[in-house]
């Protein structure tokens, strides 16, 4: 990914449902949820649930760099 300036962007960090494994990209935010693309983590209000099985915010873990998750 490269910035505005030519630089290089650090990729988006990914959350992952630990109930579920629904991976959240800030990228793809959940705009069914009320979330708009380009949101992240941090600034999903704490009342947000997982689309997927309605898991609290509080449920969700950092990937780490180079983990794989579900589906990958």
């Amino acid at each position: 990914m490269t910035t505005r300036d030519g630089g290089t962007a650090a990729p988006a960090r990914l959350w992952i449902c630990e109930p579920c494994g629904f991976v959240y990209d800030p990228e793809e935010g959940d705009p069914d949820g009320g979330i708009e693309p380009g949101t992240p983590f941090e600034d999903i209000p704490d009342d947000w649930m997982c689309p997927i099985c309605g898991a609290t915010k509080s449920d969700f873990r950092e990937l780490e760099p180079g983990e794989a998750f579900p589906g990958v």
